[in-house]
């Protein structure tokens, strides 16, 4: 059986924590998109860790964790995150690394920080990962598999040599930055084929395998949907889809297989990087949310950044949730929400005089105003509790209200940063 773990909304909704609480039962944790831009961070035993390439399951010894065919995998960064947890006394994970999938290369973080910097105040608010160039070399076809790491040499060299007179025209003549070395770049290749030899397998036929005995898989999700390039906040998104249903192609397996789709949704709003985000607020108030919000505070797993806050957005979710094919939603850091006497909740959107429930494209967006509903608070701390009926009779109205909103069954509850903390509801 398959189960998928994606974000609703702009990513950073806590799918770290509930793919880390899920993989405890699971055999295999896959990660099935996008690169080392952005990060879950995990609450446990161990300590507390911000993962950026590594499945959020790494932490188990029963677990393989699995790097998919549609990772942008930057091995350097790969190799960094397993010492780093292993020098935290996390036993060594079981780790597959699927020989198809296409490596960052160090030019590719290059050209996403000159083209920022080309773009200035009309920049998409990139990592600078190299994850936009990554996937644009992907499907233009000049993209290095780690398959090719362990063909032939000549064939090799000679693919370094076009792909660098291509770059270095851009380079040149475009970003007046330094040209390319293609002997550079082949050195670059060969130390990661050595850094990658150990883990590499044909990971859609393991998948098979495992599916065909039985196995329980967990897909991770990077981002969420309003990121995705085809149904989010285009062009402010990032360059590999964040839905679930590409969670067959990015692992290989059959979409039939994938029987459960877990999306995670905050009890608030969230954003990192650019772009329309309707609930949002600023000064004092998102400043305080930001303080209490997530475990120690709304900044991004990988870079630091201060989130963009809001409160929740039942439109935002209620279309998040929809493209995501949802079965589940698992509620997070409600917690959070406790030193509120009055809780707004945006549940539509006023464009050009009309308010509507449904989430329109981006330049409808950029016009919508939200039009908020106040919900009583409940004034408590809510960490410790197990069981929904113990919840505070406003906590459990506020859960019933977005439930009701967004049309999809509530039926995890995190109540804080621990594995522990978690309620079930039917």
């Amino acid at each position: 059986m398959v189960k998928a773990v994606v974000g609703a909304n702009w990513g950073d909704e806590g799918k770290g924590k509930i793919t880390d609480m899920l993989a405890e039962k699971a055999d295999i944790i896959v990660r099935f998109q996008g690169g080392a831009n952005a990060g879950h961070t995990i609450v446990n035993d161990y300590g507390k860790f911000a993962l950026h390439t590594l499945p959020s399951g790494v932490f188990y010894d029963h677990t393989t964790s699995v790097i998919g065919n549609g990772v942008a995998l930057n091995i350097p960064v790969f190799f960094n995150e397993v010492k780093s947890i292993v020098d935290r006394n996390v036993p060594m994970p079981k780790i597959k690394i699927s020989d198809r999938a296409q490596m960052v290369m160090s030019y590719h973080v290059l050209f996403d920080q000159y083209e920022e910097e080309r773009l200035g105040g009309k920049s998409f608010g990139s990592t600078k990962s190299g994850i936009a160039p990554f996937y644009s070399d992907k499907y233009a076809k000049i993209g290095f598999q780690v398959s090719e790491l362990f063909a032939d040499e000549d064939d090799l060299r000679d693919k370094v040599e076009r792909v660098c007179e291509t770059k270095n025209v851009l380079l040149e003549y475009l970003y007046h930055k330094p040209l390319l070395e293609p002997e550079k770049i082949y050195e670059e290749l060969m130390s990661y084929k050595e850094m990658v030899e150990p883990y590499v397998c044909d990971v859609s036929l393991f998948l098979w395998n495992a599916l065909r005995e039985g196995k329980e898989v967990l897909l991770e999700g990077q981002l969420g949907s309003l990121k995705d390039p085809d149904h989010g906040i285009y062009p402010m998104v990032t360059s590999s889809s964040t839905l679930a249903a590409y969670g067959a192609i990015g692992a290989g397996i059959p979409p039939y297989e994938i029987k459960q789709v877990i999306t995670v949704c905050k009890a608030y709003s969230s954003a990192v990087g650019a772009g329309a985000f309707v609930s949002e607020i600023f000064g004092e108030e998102a400043d305080e949310l930001r303080r209490r919000g997530g475990d120690g505070g709304e900044y991004g797993a990988t870079t630091g950044r201060p989130r963009r806050m809001g409160w929740f957005d039942c439109v935002a979710s209620k279309y998040g949730c929809r493209i995501q094919g949802t079965t589940d939603v698992a509620f997070t850091v409600l917690d959070v929400l406790g030193y509120l006497d009055e809780i707004p909740v945006c549940v539509g959107y006023e464009i050009d005089g009309t308010v509507t429930t449904e989430f329109p494209t981006t330049c409808e967006l950029e016009k919508a105003k939200p039009v908020l509903e106040v919900l009583p608070g409940w004034k408590c701390d809510i960490r410790g509790i197990k069981k929904y009926e113990d919840l505070p009779e406003n906590c459990k109205k506020y859960v019933e209200f977005v439930e009701e909103k967004i049309g999809f069954p509530i039926t995890m509850i995190s109540n804080g940063p621990g594995r522990q903390d978690i309620i079930y509801r039917k």
